[in-house]
């Protein structure tokens, strides 16, 4: 299917589920809402996987890896080269997203979506877990002119989107999203500030922990990639195409893809949910099925996320990327779907309860 075909198929959250679960909720022996959010959270994925039996238990994480032509600008402390030493750290299994992955009981997927070297699949253990879809050798530079044509951009997004399907068609529940590129916030910051609306000073934020004198190169390449290319706020393929990286579409196709199997998808930071903008974009519908893992020291982030009309379920004052706040956000939800579906209701347990309660219509 190309993308048109893709969008076309994918409807919102069923509603009519997430009533129902909310007056399964309402039956179960605590005080009513006592759980707060995961209640909202469970229901949602109950909305999401149209049943009253949710399951989150099989979990995948896809990190989605690429180079960046603005890396030339001076945006990042750290130097180009990282994007594919930490590619193969992934794979040896020894990043923090390994870690917090294994946690959470996810498998990690890492792709090469555009980084400049190329990775032996073979060097690794876990070479059936690495998955190369090469769009091009890193973006050309935003502050020059379009990270690339408008054809890469959708192939981007469709790598995702596959690879995404792969996964939920051999069972996994939930996928959470990962990212990793050396200059990648300046393109998300980018993208952040047409898609959103907002100015470019509340989206630039420090990433890697670059120092005041990058901050302000950094701030001014992204005016000038905005002021080059003139991306249009109302086709997210023209703004990817334009500012962005291909890991972000890789990410846009994850939430699209989620989307069109009914299955929730955790995003994690500032770049994941530059891709969930993007995803938006084209398809209005596909943000239901997102829950923001966490909020990002990024500036940007927080804005972001009140576009979307997604509140993080953590705040903890990461800014690794990776997917590692997805990952602690998994256990959250785990959580929430296991007092769903093992919370005994008033009737089960024989508890005494009024007659005077009435099932929340909203939250």
């Amino acid at each position: 299917m190309n993308l048109e075909e893709i969008i076309k198929k994918i409807t919102p959250v069923d509603e009519e589920w997430v009533q129902k679960a909310r007056e399964h909720t309402l039956r179960l022996a605590i005080p009513p809402r006592a759980l707060g959010r995961l209640h909202e959270i469970s229901e949602r994925i109950c909305g999401i996987q149209k049943t009253l039996r949710p399951d989150v238990s099989k979990r995948a994480f896809m990190v989605m890896a690429a180079d960046h032509g603005v890396a030339a600008e001076g945006v990042s402390a750290f130097p180009q080269e990282v994007t594919g030493e930490m590619v193969k750290n992934f794979l040896k299994g020894g990043a923090g997203i390994n870690v917090l992955a294994r946690n959470a009981g996810a498998e990690v997927l890492v792709v090469d979506m555009g980084i400049i070297p190329d990775v032996d699949p073979g060097a690794s253990e876990y070479r059936n877990r690495f998955h190369i879809r090469k769009v091009g050798r890193g973006t050309a530079n935003i502050a020059r002119g379009p990270a690339m044509s408008r054809v890469q951009a959708e192939e981007s997004i469709l790598h995702g989107f596959n690879l995404a399907s792969e996964l939920f068609l051999t069972g996994v529940g939930m996928i959470g999203t990962g990212d990793m590129g050396i200059g990648n916030t300046t393109p998300s910051a980018a993208i952040g500030a047409v898609l959103a609306g907002k100015p470019v000073e509340l989206m630039v934020g420090r990433g890697t922990g670059i120092n005041d004198a990058a901050m302000v190169c950094k701030c001014q390449t992204v005016k000038r990639a905005i002021e080059v290319n003139r991306p249009n706020p109302s086709d997210g393929l023209d703004v990817l195409a334009k500012v962005g990286g291909f890991e972000i579409g890789g990410i846009a196709g994850i939430v699209l893809a989620a989307a069109y199997h009914k299955r929730p998808v955790v995003i994690d930071g500032f770049i994941s949910t530059a891709g969930a903008l993007v995803a938006r974009s084209l398809c209005p519908a596909s943000v239901g099925f997102a829950f923001a893992g966490h909020c990002s020291e990024e500036s940007g982030h927080r804005k972001m996320l009140e576009y979307l009309g997604l509140e993080p379920i953590l705040d903890l004052g990461l800014r690794l990327g990776e997917g590692t706040g997805a990952a602690l956000a998994m256990g959250v939800i785990e959580g929430a779907v296991r007092v769903f579906n093992e919370v005994l209701t008033f009737e089960q347990a024989g508890v005494s309860t009024s007659d005077t309660a009435a099932v929340p219509k909203s939250v």
